[in-house]
């Protein structure tokens, strides 16, 4: 199953030891790690990513998903990007990008607090025993959620529903008076902007998506190989 995990820890040196761990269950075949940064909450309320994934080249694909989650979680003073720029590039840092709820950011906002290190990653895992038990031995909150498809469904139907009251504009349009057009006109080429971009967000979502799926062809083809390797 696909799950977005956040383990936070006290410190960096401890975050990076769940790194490390989380990189040698990959490694194991007990997990399937599509990408992972490690995020440091400032004692300003900033936040920086201290270090992207390094077990492939998916890292940049998740921007939609992985960056969106790093993004919310780095909260309103933004996040400052050191090596890993590709990670967050074109996110848009939004929630709904994440595949997650909200709650989830609530519940692990209220233990990410400044001076704590997280570990965020996009994983496949079949059981959750592996991950927990080597993050509760690092001293790591564990917290995690399936990744959804939801926000798809959600897209169209506020699409649908922005191009129903924009018929319903220029019908208006037409049978309206001179003093009213203009006005009319007005709603209407901004409900139009609005359409258009919620359109590019949901093509650049399905692009991200496909990019992702294809790359998480080849991380579970890894850890097949991997799980293979181990057996013989």
């Amino acid at each position: 199953m696909d799950r977005m995990l956040v383990v936070v820890f006290d410190n960096e040196s401890k975050a990076y030891e769940g790194k490390k761990a989380l990189v040698q269950l990959n490694k194991e075949g007990s997990i399937g790690v599509y990408g992972y940064a490690v995020l440091a909450k400032n004692a300003d309320g900033s936040a920086s990513v201290k270090q992207g994934d390094d077990v492939g080249p998916i890292g940049s694909l998740l921007g939609t998903s992985l960056g969106s989650l790093i993004g919310v979680l780095a909260g309103p003073a933004g996040v400052a990007v050191g090596a890993s720029a590709g990670l967050l590039a074109g996110s848009a840092f939004d929630v709904s990008n994440a595949g997650i709820g909200a709650d989830f950011i609530d519940d692990v906002s209220k233990v990410l607090l400044p001076t704590k290190v997280a570990v965020i990653a996009e994983i496949d895992e079949d059981w959750t025993t592996p991950v927990d038990t080597r993050m509760e031995g690092i001293g790591g909150t564990v917290f995690r959620r399936a990744v959804s498809e939801v926000q798809k469904q959600i897209d169209q139907e506020n699409t649908d529903a922005m191009k129903a009251d924009l018929a319903q504009l220029k019908a208006e349009h037409a049978e309206a008076q001179a003093d009213r057009k203009a006005k009319l006109q007005d709603k209407i080429n901004r409900l139009d902007a609005k359409i258009q971009a919620q359109l590019q967000k949901g093509k650049d979502r399905r692009e991200a998506s496909q990019r992702r799926a294809q790359a998480k062809v080849e991380v579970l083809k890894a850890k097949a190989d991997a799980v293979r390797a181990k057996a013989s």
